[in-house]
């Protein structure tokens, strides 16, 4: 995407993300742990889409340049306002079930699955595009897209119309894709002060 077709918002807001030369500090980037379980939704997904799930070559944090900004955002503000929010039991007749959106309704992963599948569609390494588990302010279960950048770890999420820095936001993250196998699941050390259990507004 070039600039010239760029929102001036959107370009602003890179520029200031992008202002400085020095590098993110280490509060920026999610601190990650060993392996651990991998949600069962998701699980599934690999029985039924194998190629979704292996190993992959981890690049590091990939460089945050205003195109793939400009990109990011746009797949964003286009998922969440394009995907119709449904549960899972009301698509599938199931509690659980990790898909591609079908006929433009699906849940938070579903809307997850189709940035993650867009944003490599533009170029955006796999290894970068991680599906993140968190606990959102009510104690739900809720999966947001994190993005690995030389920036720090920004993260796409439906029930929010920016994307943020993860420790900008006021959830407790869990667990995160494997940046160097698909199919495996990392833990995450979110040692932040932030209130979990409130009812979201």
């Amino acid at each position: 995407m070039g600039q010239g077709n760029t929102p001036m918002f959107v370009v602003l807001a890179v520029s200031t993300l992008l202002g400085g030369a020095h590098a993110a500090s280490a509060q920026a980037f999610m601190p990650t742990g060993g392996y651990t379980s991998q949600p069962i939704g998701h699980y599934e997904l690999c029985q039924r889409h194998p190629t979704e799930c292996g190993p992959v070559r981890d690049r590091g944090a990939v460089e945050l340049t205003r195109e793939l900004w400009a990109t990011i955002v746009e797949v964003n503000n286009r998922v969440n306002t394009t995907v119709v929010p449904r549960t899972d039991l009301e698509v599938w007749g199931v509690e659980e079930y990790w898909e591609y959106p079908v006929d433009g309704t699906g849940d938070c992963d579903d809307i997850v699955l189709e940035k993650r599948r867009l944003l490599m569609e533009a170029g955006a390494p796999a290894s970068n595009l991680l599906i993140t588990v968190v606990r959102d302010l009510r104690g739900d279960g809720h999966a947001v897209l994190t993005v690995h950048t030389d920036q720090g770890d920004f993260v796409l999420d439906n029930l929010e119309p920016r994307v943020r820095a993860w420790k900008d936001t006021k959830y407790q993250y869990l667990k995160r894709q494997s940046s160097e196998h698909t199919g495996r699941w990392v833990s995450v050390d979110d040692s932040r002060d932030v209130l979990v259990g409130s009812i979201r507004p």
